[in-house]
């Protein structure tokens, strides 16, 4: 009986080590997003994850065909609006690689409308836009986090008080 399961869990472990997936994709930051649209696949994010009013952070992209390959080459131009009115632009550029780095300032609190255009990709002629929201951090946000983390902390303060002299106790008997 001991030898059957030694057997079945040497089989389990085996098939553990077996990845299943070849390809994993996931988003890294919070404040990101992807749209498919024209056969190609446009990832944005910005770096930090909720970029401060008025500092500077990167807005991340990353152009893919619909295969998940890395676009070689691509022309791509950025329009920002806030509350429905075009605040800022970038004006197209030719781009080698399927990453653009981009450095900005957001200047407004709250959500953001950014459209992302692609110029002339492939056999088609035109522009592909790509419609994403992007948040920044509002003071309000981060009142929000200290909150979040003055409550885990009161939790674990509470659960510490309750618990360890009952621990304590028992190791003095």
């Amino acid at each position: 009986m001991a030898k059957l399961r030694s057997t079945i869990l040497l089989v389990l472990i085996i098939f553990t080590l077996i990845p299943i997936f070849s390809e994993v994709h996931g988003h890294s930051m919070f404040n990101s997003a992807e749209q498919y649209y024209g056969g190609y696949r446009v990832q944005v994010a910005t770096l930090p994850e909720f970029p401060q009013i008025d500092e500077p952070s990167q807005l991340l992209v990353r152009v893919t065909d619909s295969d998940l390959n890395e676009v070689d080459r691509f022309t791509m131009g950025i329009r920002f609006f806030y509350n429905e009115q075009q605040i800022d632009a970038i004006r197209p550029q030719s781009h080698e690689g399927g990453h653009w780095d981009y450095d900005y300032v957001w200047r407004n609190p709250g959500n953001h409308i950014v459209k992302i255009d692609l110029y002339d990709m492939g056999k088609e002629s035109g522009i592909l836009t790509y419609t994403f929201n992007m948040g920044t951090q509002s003071p309000f946000g981060v009142i929000f986090f200290i909150s979040i983390i003055i409550g885990a902390l009161t939790l674990t303060v509470v659960v510490a008080y309750i618990y360890i002299p009952k621990k304590l106790k028992r190791t003095r008997s």
